[in-house]
């Protein structure tokens, strides 16, 4: 399958009913995964919903990554790029981009396929 839009999420959440794959992916691997839309010239659509959040990501993925608190939905043609931190942050707690790094993340792939 051919997918037409890459979304950015920064967490892992199954946004509607279905059967998913989630996958880790290295940091090269990500950056490679945002190159191949971007020369598709293909929608890569941000979810990302906290601006040090989104900072941390145009850093790290070398991409422009715009806060966007939005409510996505993800459909069969959809992958989801997922940042996740390493651990659960306080409630409430909006977290710099130092204090991200010291917990750490990971980078995954979600796709729906079903």
């Amino acid at each position: 399958m051919s997918y037409s839009r890459l979304a950015l999420l920064n967490t892992s959440i199954l946004t509607a009913f279905g059967t998913y794959k989630y996958e880790l992916l290295s940091l090269t691997q990500a950056k490679d995964l945002i190159r191949g839309f971007a020369a598709a010239n293909k929608p890569i659509e941000s979810a990302i919903g906290h601006q040090p959040t989104a900072d941390l990501l145009e850093a790290l993925l070398k991409f422009p990554v715009p806060k966007n608190r939005i409510e996505f939905r993800q459909e069969l043609d959809d992958l989801a790029l997922v940042f996740k931190l390493r651990r659960r942050p306080s409630e409430g707690a909006v977290l710099t981009r130092a204090q991200m790094e010291e917990i750490g993340y990971d980078f995954a792939l979600l796709v729906r396929l079903s």
